[in-house]
């Protein structure tokens, strides 16, 4: 099968499914609302299933050229002590890739390096789409349209044609937290690749890049809308007593870097992921929590398995029933689970909560950690036909 397809969305799900209609015989364009393509971002952890999904994709050997494979680590408390360790050579053995770490500038150079040229179209902002007639849908933008057999809705949590196609949903809501991160702005010669430390209502992590500076993200239970007139210089105060490296990583940060955003998600599950010819598609479908790093790597399952089942079904119609039918229950149980691990990780603040939660991780087994992360990165891609 193929066509014409518009993909409303220029992020990672959004360029991933491009490129997974492309590779299958449709004609795709992206419609970008950003100006200017800045990448703004710092920094994402890719698991197994992402880099399996960028593999059928075409693109995973790019991609894995471009990161740090995340090793050493784990979980641990403020004061520096362990809570559970994490090999990533075991998970290398066991899903054939470690966490790796890329930058999302760099994710999102070599996404758009694998489309044609001209299927990107930037300052392009999508207002509506629906029916046009005769197998069409039109999706029209603040200037002008553009009329395709398919459409993907990949515009983010707060998903416009989402509300249009789903205007009973309550949408997203605030999940309690907000997150600040950035990345170092020189090399910091850290002895782990990656890390968690858990606090009361209070999570600080980094992951290591490929030019020794690192990601650093600060999640922080909060109602939404705070703002700090200087985030990095408050975060300075709240981490100062936290073990090394968290105040060298912070003190390696120039103030304009820090990124602050509040953490929505899809609480109330979408009854469908297509409507007619629409498919939604990563966060505007299922927007969860960051706790098991798994929201990028569900868009790009997202996309590679959108682009399979429309190449293996002989309608659009069944191709994307085939689609929801694959991916609504995978998707929104991980979503379920990652707001589950929140609020046993970084959201739990009651000191006696704490400290049962830190007793209990630190008498699980080993293997504990491996195999929470196998439940979620084992994950067996579709072959693009």
């Amino acid at each position: 099968m193929g066509g014409t397809a518009v993909v409303v969305g220029g992020g990672i799900g959004g360029l991933a499914a491009a490129i997974g209609l492309h590779r299958t015989g449709w004609e795709v364009t992206v419609v970008e609302r950003a100006p200017v393509l800045a990448d703004v971002g710092a920094a994402i952890s890719l698991h197994a299933n992402g880099i399996r999904a960028l593999d059928t994709l075409g693109v995973g050997e790019a991609v894995r050229a471009a990161s740090r494979p995340q090793y050493t680590g784990g979980t641990r408390t403020p004061g520096g002590g362990w809570l559970a360790r994490m090999d990533g050579a075991v998970l290398e053995r066991e899903l054939g890739t470690p966490i790796v770490g890329i930058t999302r500038a760099e994710l999102h150079r070599l996404l758009r390096s694998a489309l044609p040229e001209g299927a990107l179209a930037i300052g392009a902002e999508a207002v509506s789409a629906g029916p046009a007639g005769a197998g069409r849908v039109r999706v029209t933008l603040k200037e002008g349209a553009l009329d395709a057999e398919l459409v993907v809705a990949a515009d983010g949590v707060n998903s416009r044609l989402r509300a249009q196609l789903f205007p009973r949903h309550p949408g997203p809501v605030h999940s309690g937290s907000t997150v600040l991160r950035a990345i170092t702005e020189e090399a910091v010669g850290l002895d782990m690749d990656f890390a968690l430390t858990w606090g009361n209502g209070a999570e600080f992590g980094h992951i290591a890049l490929p030019d020794d500076r690192a990601e650093w993200h600060a999640v922080l239970n909060s109602p939404p809308g705070v703002r700090h007139a200087d985030p990095l210089a408050r975060l300075r105060r709240r981490f100062a007593a936290w073990h090394d490296p968290i105040p060298r990583l912070l003190a390696a940060t120039r103030p304009e870097a820090v990124l602050h955003h509040d953490i929505h998600e899809l609480v109330t599950p979408l009854p469908a992921f297509t409507a007619g010819r629409i498919a939604l598609l990563g966060d505007a479908a299922h927007a969860m929590t960051p706790n098991l790093g798994q929201g990028a790597c569900q868009a790009l399952e997202d996309a590679a398995t959108l682009a399979a089942a429309l190449a293996a079904e002989p309608t659009v119609e069944s191709g994307l029933a085939r689609y929801d039918a694959e991916r609504r229950p995978r998707s929104q149980a991980v979503a379920r689970a990652a707001r589950q691990a929140g609020r046993m990780g970084q959201q739990l603040s009651h000191p006696l909560a704490v400290a049962a939660r830190n007793t209990a991780l630190r008498l699980a087994p080993s293997r504990a950690t491996i195999r929470g992360i196998l439940r979620h990165a084992d994950w067996t891609p579709p072959v693009l036909g």
